[in-house]
């Protein structure tokens, strides 16, 4: 009995010290409250040398959010906290979180064709295969239509030709997806910049908007409102107990893999710590994690020139980058995303200024491939467990599981499954689980 009591005692205090509380800042005006870095432990020298870094390689503005308060913002040159610019591809991710919404007001489903909101005919693809591709085909970059076009942004049904199947091949092609604005605009009934302002801006303070360059709409805003929506994607969609998108179960499939070809893509967000990756034009896939300096857990936004969103759940912390090219390119530059992880692992340099990261090899899945009984395993840990498959269903959870659970899967239907463990430091891994019959 004292033994039980000991290990309940243990398991508050370790609760209570991995809890915490993030802020979030008023919808109007420029209040927002601040950490010093000095408090988090992080290293000055180490963090003027970031700052330096940042301004030679054309940054206009950096901010660092830490449990919700800015421990860093800077701006370089006449660009200031008032100032506009654009987001390019980060906005992006803005616009799956707005499907998500008009998914959960049951206005859409990311399982409707395409078809049914721009009507027939908006590719050149056979129809047949045209009635292949759904909102979730552009979500994920797996619509099958040809990356390969002069211009891949073109959103013409000349311009959209069929390649392979919806489903059966990644590539980032921009073409389709700009016409999930069209779906949008379409289902709702209402502009973009309209239903963007009512479901997300006016209740989290983004200001911002959407203007057209050539065939693309390219969102626009001031460095904190990017924070912001950074700071909403990190508390999963809710905005100082304000439930902004509430399907858990979208939210869930938007920012894990979305399919197999590219483990490290979900709904238009890039993932780090898989097993694999793709990138824009190839169709060559690299093996290990987009990001091996950043945590595992983290999840960008990624943009041309470096418009850059990172989130990083274990360690309640965002940072959002805008500004010219870097001088290493691409319509995705992962490499510059990288190099910003190696200087910032210096600045926190007092490993007990950020939460404790465990390392995904703690967690076991056994026995893997399953017939009846698979167990998870975190030792030494407190955890939550959710199984989905792969279209994002959820299957099985449970909460505050205390080192290790097995469940039956005899209900399972044979195939690919994820199990997503979530620590009460925040930490989150996914590992497969193959189930047999």
């Amino acid at each position: 009995m004292g033994k039980k009591l000991l290990v309940l005692i243990a398991f508050l205090a370790f609760f209570n010290a991995s809890s915490q509380t993030t802020y979030f800042p008023p919808l109007s005006g420029n209040t927002w409250n601040t950490v010093s870095p000095a408090s988090l432990g992080w290293c000055q020298d180490q963090l003027d040398t970031l700052i330096d870094y940042l301004g030679n390689r054309n940054t206009k503005a950096f901010i660092i959010l830490k449990d919700g308060k800015i421990a860093l913002e800077k701006y370089y040159g006449t660009f200031t906290q008032d100032s506009a610019w654009y987001w390019a591809s980060s906005g992006k991710t803005l616009t799956a979180f707005t499907v998500g919404i008009a998914q959960q007001e049951g206005l859409l489903s990311i399982n409707d064709t395409t078809s049914d909101y721009l009507n027939s005919g908006w590719t050149a693809s056979p129809a047949p295969k045209e009635d292949q591709i759904t909102i979730r085909h552009q979500l994920t970059m797996t619509s099958g239509l040809d990356d390969g076009v002069p211009d891949y942004t073109c959103t013409i049904d000349t311009c959209l030709q069929y390649l392979a199947n919806a489903g059966t091949r990644w590539a980032y092609h921009n073409g389709p997806y700009t016409l999930l604005d069209d779906v949008i605009q379409s289902a709702t009934g209402q502009t973009l910049n309209s239903y963007f302002s009512q479901k997300i801006g006016s209740q989290t303070g983004i200001t911002g908007s959407y203007f057209p360059s050539g065939y693309n709409n390219v969102f626009f805003s001031k460095p904190r409102s990017m924070a912001r929506f950074g700071l909403l994607v990190l508390n999963k969609g809710i905005w100082n107990g304000n439930s902004i998108l509430s399907d858990t179960a979208y939210f869930n499939q938007m920012v894990n893999t979305s399919q197999l070809l590219n483990p490290s893509y979900g709904y238009l967000w890039w993932l780090n710590g898989k097993s694999s990756f793709m990138l824009p034009t190839l169709q060559t896939v690299f093996p290990g994690s987009l990001n091996p300096s950043a945590p595992d857990d983290m999840y960008a936004a990624v943009g041309k020139n470096g418009q850059l969103i990172n989130i990083v759940p274990s360690q309640n912390l965002v940072f959002i980058r805008m500004g010219n090219s870097p001088g290493t390119g691409g319509a995705v530059p992962v490499a510059f995303n990288d190099t910003i992880w190696q200087k910032l692992n210096t600045v926190f340099c007092n490993a007990s200024s950020v939460s404790d990261v465990i390392s995904d090899k703690n967690l076991k899945v056994y026995p893997n491939p399953a017939l009846q009984i698979v167990t998870i395993e975190m030792p030494k840990q407190i955890f939550d467990l959710q199984i989905t498959d792969l279209a994002g269903r959820i299957i099985f959870e449970n909460k505050h599981i205390w080192q290790k659970l097995e469940i039956d899967i005899q209900n399972f239907e044979k195939g690919i499954y994820l199990a997503q463990v979530v620590t009460n430091s925040k930490a989150t891994y996914t590992k497969k689980i193959v189930v047999l019959r």
